[in-house]
């Protein structure tokens, strides 16, 4: 392998734990590097870890020297440390966002426009500094990241089902969608991260397959060895429901029944060229 495709180090990751985080971590080291997370608890295995939080006003003072950097933590978090990474020796940073910069940018809710104008402001901010200070970067944003039993999208379906054996639907379900496992997008990460051609460059990352909101729930009842069991309510219905049921479910909106039948679709065939992009399809099992 020549030098320019082979992972600069020493190496660290920013939001050690979290759903990417821990997977590449795993395989990080299962490579044989020996990279630095930086998270506030601990990551798991024998992994160098730094207790530290990327708001904390001693942060200048625990921050280690690293040629790479991957970047799980809120991307809006990131513009503000560049220039500590970049004096302690960043050549190379891979950055996730999220494909929410645009499917939330018209939202009907104001707090999903913030997120999507979060997102925006902080990509533009990370390609500004990167530019200027010469750092090579990649921005990724995954489409519907799930890990089994542990995210708050397929997962959170999962549990739905197993609460009340049946899952509403806001209309047929017929919106598309990508689920894209966090695993694999560690591996998109590392791969990003060793080739020229990523450079300087933003890509979306979705899953093997798309399929109709309602396809994926089947798949989720049949990774819980279950029966699909789907109630298709009149949005107007579903609406009602989400509006009674939100004191037990913090944070749902009614945008969210309204995508269920919208598409939220991306293409990756920019990243299948450029580091060989190859996610699984969408068969999770619980």
């Amino acid at each position: 392998m020549s030098a320019e495709n082979t992972l600069k180090t020493p190496i660290l990751v920013l939001g050690a734990t979290s759903l990417i985080g821990t997977f590449l971590m795993d395989r990080l080291q299962a490579a044989g590097h020996e990279p630095m997370g930086l998270s506030r608890r601990p990551p798991g295995g024998d992994a160098c870890w730094i207790d530290a939080d990327l708001k904390g006003e001693d942060l200048a003072e625990q921050l280690p020297g690293a040629a790479t950097v991957f970047s799980l933590s809120p991307i809006w978090l990131l513009p503000d440390v560049l220039p500590l990474l970049q004096a302690r020796g960043m050549k190379r940073l891979v950055a996730f966002s999220s494909t929410s910069r645009f499917t939330k940018e018209t939202s009907p809710e104001a707090s999903e426009r913030a997120v999507a104008k979060a997102l925006a402001d902080a990509e533009d901010a990370v390609e500004a500094f990167c530019r200027e200070h010469g750092v090579a970067w990649t921005i990724l944003r995954p489409t519907l990241i799930y890990a089994e039993g542990r995210d708050g999208n397929v997962s959170r379906l999962a549990g739905l089902i197993r609460r009340f054996k049946v899952l509403p639907l806001s209309g047929m379900g017929e919106g598309l969608r990508q689920p894209v496992h966090a695993d694999d997008l560690a591996a998109g990460a590392i791969a990003a991260a060793t080739a020229p051609a990523a450079r300087d460059r933003a890509y979306a990352l979705v899953g093997g397959e798309t399929l109709p909101y309602r396809e994926m729930a089947r798949r989720v009842f049949e990774g819980l060895g279950r029966r699909p069991a789907i109630l298709v309510l009149p949005p107007w219905l579903f609406g009602l429901l989400l509006t009674l049921a939100r004191p037990f479910f913090p944070g749902a909106t009614a945008a969210m029944g309204a995508r269920m039948s919208q598409d939220l679709t991306f293409d990756s065939s920019d990243a299948v060229r450029d580091f060989g992009w190859a996610p699984r399809d969408f068969r999770p099992r619980f």
